[in-house]
């Protein structure tokens, strides 16, 4: 620009995204081409959360069943069960969840269905990446 050239009163910025449902809350979701810092899902921190929490409490003897447990939390006994499944999760996974970088498909309803036990067998069902640990 020179100083003859006049500069514009407006500026017209078109940027593609869509709005999607994620964990209960909007999201904007880029174009693959851009890449915006993740952030972590709460739900599924939360859910993680509660999973090791009540786990913890089943394994320390603090409550002797599911039922229990449940009663006492003021929840229904089959969702505690499906949401304690986020305990077997692989360490890849819990890590990826923390810290925002799982799947975008990855949402608590899919945690909260059976997976297998096998960690690499999670990841394949998932859809996630494999580490060089899984390629031994």
């Amino acid at each position: 620009m020179t100083r003859g050239t006049p500069i514009p009163e407006t500026m017209t910025l078109h940027v593609p995204f869509r709005i999607v449902k994620r964990g209960g809350r909007k999201e904007m979701q880029m174009p693959d081409r851009v890449r915006p810092e993740r952030t972590p899902d709460n739900t599924l921190v939360k859910a993680l959360a509660r999973a090791f929490r009540w786990k913890r409490m089943l394994d320390s003897g603090e409550f002797a069943t599911i039922a229990e447990l449940a009663e006492r939390e003021g929840i229904a006994a089959p969702y505690l069960t499906r949401t304690m499944r986020l305990s077997h999760l692989s360490p890849d996974l819990v890590e990826s969840i923390l810290e925002g970088r799982q799947p975008r498909h990855l949402t608590l309803e899919v945690l909260r269905q059976p997976l297998p036990e096998d960690w690499t067998e999670q990841k394949r069902a998932l859809g996630a990446p494999a580490t060089p640990q899984d390629l031994r």
